[in-house]
């Protein structure tokens, strides 16, 4: 039976192979688990280019995937494992979910909601808030986005 840390990085290699995904397909590399009782309930990356949506997160995608499953807009007792560090607008949607958790890789500097640019829990107003663990396999969900925006940039 493997250990709680030990199932996080499972479970964050696993998000990781979902950024690889959109990564191929020429979105920004993140990628989403969503986990209840040990079983993955949701599971996406970005495809906010493939379609057109800015609200297309992996974050999102996952948990609309999580609430369809359990046939609720509730989530109590479930773990998000993201590959980057979520914005407002996925933190929010977790907030409204009442997930238990947010396990993430990489910090994001530019969009950041857990205390990069902004803590949305900081401040304890939310009816609703979560546990919040950074850092997890940080460096190989990096690794994948500085690639990523690597190939975009041109060449100096």
């Amino acid at each position: 039976m493997l250990n709680q840390k030990e199932l996080d990085k499972h479970y964050m290699r696993q998000a990781i192979k979902e950024a690889e995904k959109a990564f191929e397909k020429g979105d920004v590399p993140v990628g989403t688990l969503v986990v209840f009782e040990n079983k993955i309930i949701g599971r996406a990356h970005n495809q906010t280019k493939l379609l057109n949506d800015a609200t297309a997160h992996a974050e999102m995608i996952a948990l609309t995937q999580a609430c369809e499953t359990l046939s609720s807009e509730r989530l109590p007792g479930a773990t998000v494992y993201v590959t980057l560090e979520p914005c407002p607008m996925c933190v929010g949607a977790m907030i409204l979910a009442r997930i238990d958790r947010l396990v993430f890789g990489a910090r994001e500097p530019k969009t950041g909601a857990c205390g990069s640019i902004v803590h949305l829990l900081a401040e304890g107003k939310w009816n609703h808030t979560f546990r919040i663990e950074e850092g997890l396999l940080e460096f190989e969900s990096a690794a994948l986005l500085e690639e990523f925006f690597k190939q975009r940039r041109p060449q100096r």
